[in-house]
């Protein structure tokens, strides 16, 4: 394989810096859904964890190395998982937690972020200002600015995930990967392709946020003037060259979905696993109910990546 950013021994080794809560995550066969998609699908349940999405995984790694090197404060921007993530790690290791978000967040995800004791600025914009404004506070204040999917601790983390799903899953044929920054992808592609490389690394993406997708396909970061997505975890609109370089190394494909599929997928998650998530971690589902000739006969993992959902959203997307 092609070098990425990552390396895997720095992968095994932040599995020891990682809070056990967030490791060794629930990954079945999921029977129930098979006869609706037309094959084996197993999950990868993500969110059985304190903040109810991967991204603590990565968090971990960097709230430890700063609590051994610092500084002792931090800011990262966020839609809503991270910044819950950051804020958790951050709480337990003393640090003093800055996070930045849309004022049109998650309203559920930004109420956590307080629960755990950061402070929360908030924009009147969207993520990409978010992140304007967390690197604007960062420079000023001369503390640390944690960068999703940049930051190699935040791949790294994520890709412990890889190393428990090639551990685990007997042969099986795909992977299919919410792509929003890049950092669950980049991770989790990068320990694939090197410890299981017959396996297909699959990203998926809303139709209404595709700029990481065109990015790949056209091997060139490209931007998008908006997004318009129920999935707010993966609503960039900048892609980052460096995390593009990355996914181009690991990535077999990049699809785009519809906002009726991941709604339809939700459902799914809901009626046949039992699972309330949040839209991103439905893109999976999304991507095998749009394209079922392609999957048929595999085995495919799916990681359900994020459960933090305003429920009355929820019920507005998917019914009572």
């Amino acid at each position: 394989m092609q070098e990425t950013r990552l390396s895997t021994a720095r992968i095994r080794a932040a599995r020891r810096v990682i809070d056990p809560v967030f490791l060794d995550t629930p990954l079945y066969r999921c029977e129930a859904l098979e006869p609706v998609l037309g094959c084996t699908v197993s999950i990868k349940l993500e969110t059985a964890n304190p903040v109810r999405s991967f991204k603590g995984r990565g968090t971990e790694v960097v709230a430890s190395r700063l609590a051994e090197h610092g500084p002792r404060a931090v800011v990262c921007a966020s839609a809503g998982n991270l910044g819950q993530a950051l804020a958790w790690s951050g709480r337990g290791r003393g640090l003093d937690v800055t996070v930045v978000a849309s004022r049109f967040a998650t309203e559920a995800k930004l109420d956590r972020i307080r629960a755990l004791g950061a402070k929360l600025e908030l924009v009147d914009g969207d993520h990409e200002m978010a992140r304007e404004r967390a690197a604007a506070i960062a420079r000023d204040d001369g503390i640390r600015l944690v960068e999703d999917s940049l930051d190699i601790e935040t791949c790294e983390g994520a890709a412990t995930i890889g190393l428990e799903l090639v551990d685990s899953v007997p042969s099986f044929d795909t992977v299919l990967i919410a792509l929003g920054g890049g950092a669950l992808a980049t991770g989790v592609g990068h320990v694939v392709k090197a410890l299981a490389p017959e396996v297909e690394v699959i990203c998926v993406q809303p139709e209404g946020a595709p700029a990481m997708t065109r990015s790949w396909h056209g091997r060139r970061v490209v931007t998008t003037d908006s997004t318009d997505t129920i999935a707010d975890g993966v609503a960039g609109r900048c892609p980052i060259p460096a995390v593009l370089d990355d996914l181009l190394v690991v990535a077999d494909d990049a699809v785009l979905v519809q906002e009726a599929s991941i709604i339809a997928g939700m459902r799914l998650l809901l009626d046949h696993a039992g699972l309330v998530v949040e839209p991103s971690a439905a893109l999976g589902i999304a991507a095998l109910l749009e394209d079922r000739d392609r999957f048929a006969g595999r085995h495919v993992v799916t990681i359900v990546c994020g459960s933090n959902v305003d429920m009355d959203a929820y019920h507005r997307w998917v019914g009572r």
